[in-house]
């Protein structure tokens, strides 16, 4: 995204439709001959002023509240001006373009995706862990996922990550002072505890890593593929497991042509489950069609239900399809995708038919029994570790670059526990690890990695 920050940008902040109120925004060095033009009158800081908004002959466009937030005490650190209109499309996009009018002498135009929140960074008014939170709250999907966010919006994170990096820039100074007097060199990073503060640096690090895959698995969930040969119960299990009835569900083999996905959550976790057709040599174009697309939702979910039939799990002719595909599924999945074997149709026959493998689940689709243990296998699964406090939203960036900062350490205590440490790599190790932790923050960012991340948000925000 290449935004031209020195120029004010205006935009309506409020989703698209009809509502009770709509916003429009404007922010720059300089908003007053907006205010001048629109609100003909001078607007007393941070205090709402209710008014109409003047077209350019005077006319009103609309009646609402109007607010002044001079620079640099204001959500994007420059003046910005709000007006709270009724929430009328034509009536906003009116506003909008007058305003758009009003400052044309100041080059004032219309805002990109995101750079509202971009602009809150540039100006040191949020780090990039807190921007990236501002969109992880507005499209939390779960209560866990937003009350998360907001924690991570507030700091709780980035302090986190600073704590870190402190202790990290500490232990730099150490070695870097070392490099500097060599005559000192091992006596002198023994006598400062270098290794127990490397070791207590590991240990943090674990720690943060913990929380934020948790804090990713809150934000991103994980995608459950259900498989298995046709009439198995795919589709009422779906609709069990999401308490209506998303998927058709009959007698006849071959029901479900298409994929159907809907997501659950499980303590908070948002889970993405994909009903698909049923696994099998198909002849008919449209099922085909069906199965190809099945095999392409397995090849990249995070976690596969292979689902059988109790009801048939006698039948030989079931046992070999059933064999082909766990041959297939092994052959499509990576090492690290899980495939849970999940028995369905208890309610058939009799509980002493239900042998298996002690981590296989047994359920009945049609009833609901066994569909508590299904889930909480799904949050085994998942890898959820419930926290009981202070859980903040994190993102898969964060989580990777987490786990570069753990490679670099883990050479670092490579490094020392040479036989003859070698300090000059062991410098260089720790400078990287606290440039990849710097990514979170947005300390050190690319330009191509914030345009990534801002263009993902509303425009308006």
């Amino acid at each position: 995204m290449l935004a031209r920050f020195d120029e004010p940008i205006a935009a309506i902040a409020t989703a698209p439709g009809r509502g009770a109120v709509g916003i429009v925004r404007v922010s720059g060095r300089n908003v007053q001959p907006v205010i001048d033009a629109v609100c003909g009158r001078a607007l007393r800081p941070r205090e709402a002023t209710y008014l109409p908004f003047r077209a350019a002959d005077g006319s009103p466009i609309d009646h609402g509240l109007a607010l002044h937030f001079p620079a640099p005490h204001s959500y994007t650190g420059e003046d910005v001006l709000e007006l709270q209109a009724h929430g009328g499309p034509v009536v906003l996009q009116l506003l909008l373009a007058r305003c758009l009018e009003a400052g044309a002498a100041l080059g004032l135009r219309v805002a990109q995706p995101g750079e509202f929140t971009q602009r809150a960074f540039l100006n040191d008014k949020i780090d990039l862990a807190q921007a990236e939170a501002i969109a992880d709250l507005i499209d939390a999907s779960t209560e866990a996922a937003a009350r998360s966010a907001s924690r991570s919006l507030s700091g709780d994170f980035s302090r986190e990550v600073e704590r870190l990096r402190e202790a990290l820039v500490h232990l730099r100074m150490l070695v870097e002072a070392t490099l500097d007097f060599p005559e000192e060199d091992i006596d002198f990073l023994q006598q400062a505890d270098a290794q127990g503060q490397l070791e207590r640096l590991q240990q943090t690090l674990g720690q943060l890593q913990q929380r934020a895959r948790q804090g990713a698995l809150l934000r991103e969930g994980i995608k459950v593929v259900i498989a298995g040969q046709p009439n198995a119960g795919k589709s009422s299990l779906l609709n069990a497991l999401a308490g209506a009835e998303l998927a058709i569900v009959t007698p006849i083999a071959g029901t479900t042509r298409d994929t159907v996905q809907q997501t659950i959550q499980i303590e908070g976790v948002p889970l993405h489950v994909i009903d698909t057709a049923g696994l099998r040599d198909a002849t008919d174009e449209v099922e085909r069609i069906g199965i190809e697309r099945a095999w392409s939702e397995i090849r990249q979910a995070d976690a596969v239900l292979f689902l059988h039939d109790l009801s048939r799990r006698e039948d030989p002719l079931y046992q070999a399809a059933d064999a082909a595909i766990a041959d297939q599924l092994q052959r499509h999945l990576g090492p690290d995708v899980p495939v849970l074997q999940v028995w369905n149709k208890t309610d058939c026959i009799p509980s002493a038919n239900h042998a298996g493998a002690s981590e296989d689940v047994w359920l009945s689709a049609r009833t609901g029994q066994g569909l508590e243990a299904l889930r909480k296998r799904l949050l085994q699964l998942a890898g959820w570790q419930a926290v009981p406090e202070g859980l903040f939203i994190a993102r898969e960036r964060h989580v990777r670059a987490l786990q570069e900062v753990q490679a670099h350490l883990t050479q670092s205590a490579a490094c020392l526990q040479a036989r003859q440490p070698a300090l000059d790599l062991l410098a260089e190790e720790l400078r990287q690890a606290q440039q990849a932790l710097n990514t979170i923050t947005g300390e050190f960012s690319a330009d191509d990695l914030l345009g990534v991340i801002f263009s993902s948000f509303c425009i308006g925000k």
